[in-house]
């Protein structure tokens, strides 16, 4: 169960784990999804700018959507009640798409990125006033405390109580 957009708090950080990024990983993910020649092939990269094999940005991304759905399935059950009109306590909603995403530094084999999520921002919708967008700003940490990855993801959760014009 997801909270209701009421309930949401900016600031709220939530931590969805850490992964290594192997060579091979890195390799298996260009192969499918992103074949330049500075994810496929040590040798070939290391005649690039990069100098050497680096993770595919998208390769990051991918990673982040993961921990962040595991971290979901693994958050401890809340009793969330349902909303005073009778529908079901929200269960997560859709993503209208995300903003700002940067891949700041290379990401290179053996690399432990650690992954953060803050809410930022909460935004009414008057078109739908059964849902508001929250905005989190998501990032990956290298195991140096370098910021690597970030972008601005938003979702549209369900409010309890429809819209009414104000402030949330």
């Amino acid at each position: 169960m997801m909270a209701w957009f009421e309930d949401i708090e900016t600031g709220t950080v939530s931590e969805l784990g850490s992964y290594t990024f192997t060579k091979e990983a890195i390799i298996a993910f260009a192969e499918k999804y992103d074949p330049q020649p500075f994810h496929l092939d040590e040798e070939a990269a290391a005649k690039t700018h990069f100098g050497g094999l680096v993770a595919s940005g998208w390769h990051t991304a991918a990673i982040w959507m993961k921990l962040m759905i595991a971290a979901r399935q693994n958050a401890p059950e809340e009793r969330v009640e349902p909303a005073p009109d009778g529908r079901p306590a929200p269960k997560g909603g859709p993503s209208p798409g995300f903003l700002d995403m940067k891949w700041l530094k290379p990401v290179r084999p053996g690399d432990k990125l650690t992954y953060r999520s803050t809410v930022i921002e909460k935004i009414d919708l008057k078109s739908r006033p059964l849902l508001g967008i929250v905005r989190a700003r998501n990032e990956g940490i290298n195991q140096d405390g370098e910021l690597v990855f970030s972008f601005i993801g938003q979702g549209l959760i369900e409010r309890r109580e429809p819209y009414q014009g104000g402030s949330t």
